[in-house]
């Protein structure tokens, strides 16, 4: 058990808050206006991403076991289909292949530390930064050393144990992520060009929102919570059972909420003080920042300390991941912690290998060319487009659909712990019906 519901916000929060809070939210806020963004993105988490950690967690407790494990023993225990079984195998294997090319861009905050602490960007222009950034990924050596450091981690936390390893490396990555974080911001309020980004960021301008930017703030709020791969469900069996399941889903979405919008707090003051664009896409971190870093006072501090932070998200993210898989060895293979975790990390290494290569010797390399929508895809882009377009968004939606419809009923309301009828019928119903259609839309618009 964790030993407090302390140490849970903290484990749960650690695995949603990861490189879609400060790498994704910035940049897909800066390409979908701003406020408005925000506004629909905030309903979203509403309607989407807290019902669904509560149905997510609620299932992980009452079952008590690994994921698959759980779902097998739930569907029992409720009177429907071993089949419910496969639910815990697609949100395992989901996890398993995210953290195979998760590592890898793990592995390039790894590296930018050592940039940015050497200063190499100091009064660096684009070319430069290009260079750094082509060089990188040109070399699968490179890859593959801070593949591997990454992984060795979290193997490393995760090998100790819920209470030893996981829990005390959240206690003390989560406060210095919010630290470091913190510093940023205070940075950032120190420029002239705060206020533009509070003004970018909290004033709505829905002539700016398109149908588009609605769809990615559905699909964001999914997705920055962890939501769909077990990983919450995994989570979830070692919370005490006095714990208000539906109390901490709220709380630890507000928690990452909040830290996605610092970060946003954070860098669009940089990008705008630069006269960079706030919607440069995924290179804003890797590529546009830097040059910002260069141009300012103590900029290889920030920058240093800019990518620790985005390193420290990206290992408590990850380490949620692997979780899964390792619960699973101990209670099939009757394998220790240690040995399973040292199984399941170079399980994730090898296959990660895959996406090292889709970077450089293996770019032109399309293994399902035969499959129109595979076409053009790398092993790396085939993993993402599987995991984010299909098996994550399937696995939300089986998950909330079991809960509210197959799911002894008064077990669901027993795990919950809502105490007001009013309050629960009312998140029931949007568990049952609410949920699950915002979740088919952003499955269907995402396979189209």
């Amino acid at each position: 058990m964790w030993s407090s519901r302390l140490a849970f916000i903290l484990a749960a929060t650690g695995s949603a808050v990861g490189l879609g809070n400060i790498w994704k939210f910035p940049y897909i806020t800066g390409e979908n206006g701003g406020g408005a963004f925000v506004v629909v993105y905030l309903l979203c988490i509403a309607m989407i991403g807290i019902p669904i950690m509560i149905a997510e967690v609620s299932l992980g407790r009452r079952g008590r076991l690994s994921p698959i494990n759980t779902m097998k023993q739930l569907a029992r225990a409720d009177g429907a289909s071993q089949n419910w079984k496969y639910l815990g195998w697609m949100g395992v294997i989901a996890a398993f292949l995210i953290l195979s090319f998760y590592s890898v861009i793990g592995g390039w905050s790894l590296s930018y530390i050592g940039h940015a602490f050497s200063g190499e960007f100091e009064g660096a222009g684009s070319d430069k930064i290009g260079a750094i950034f082509g060089a990188m990924l040109s070399s699968p050596e490179t890859l593959m050393i801070w593949h591997s450091v990454f992984l060795l981690i979290v193997v490393a936390i995760l090998s100790q144990g819920i209470r030893s390893g996981l829990e005390k490396a959240v206690n003390v990555l989560m406060p210095m992520l919010f630290l470091l974080l913190l510093v940023m911001v205070g940075y950032a309020m120190s420029t002239s060009q705060f206020s533009q980004a509070v003004d970018f960021l909290f004033t709505p301008d829905f002539s700016k929102l398109t149908t588009e930017g609605v769809l990615s703030a559905l699909g964001h709020a999914f997705f920055t919570l962890s939501l769909g791969s077990c990983a919450m469900m995994a989570y979830g069996s070692f919370l005490p059972s006095q714990v208000s399941v539906a109390r901490t889903a709220i709380t630890v979405s507000v928690i990452d909420t909040v830290v996605a919008l610092l970060a946003g707090l954070a860098i669009f003051p940089l990008a705008f003080a630069n006269g960079l664009e706030p919607s440069a896409g995924p290179g804003l971190i890797f590529q546009t920042l830097p040059i910002a870093f260069g141009q300012m006072p103590a900029g290889t501090f920030f920058a240093t300390l800019f990518f620790s932070l985005l390193l420290i998200a990206a290992i408590t993210s990850a380490i949620s991941m692997l979780e899964p898989l390792i619960e699973w060895l101990e209670e099939q293979r009757g394998i220790n912690r240690k040995v399973a975790a040292l199984i399941a990390g170079v399980l994730v290494w090898s296959v990660g290998l895959l996406t090292v290569f889709s970077f450089n010797n293996w770019a032109d390399l399309h293994p399902l060319s035969f499959v129109p929508v595979f076409a053009e895809k790398t092993f790396f882009d085939i993993f993402d487009y599987l995991t984010a377009n299909i098996m994550l968004p399937l696995g939300g939606l089986f998950i909330v659909v079991y809960f509210a419809w197959f799911m002894n009923p008064d077990a669901a309301r027993h795990e919950v712990g809502i105490k007001s009828d009013n309050v629960y019928r009312l998140t029931h119903f949007v568990m049952r019906y609410v949920s699950p259609a915002l979740v088919l839309i952003v499955f269907l618009y995402n396979l189209l």
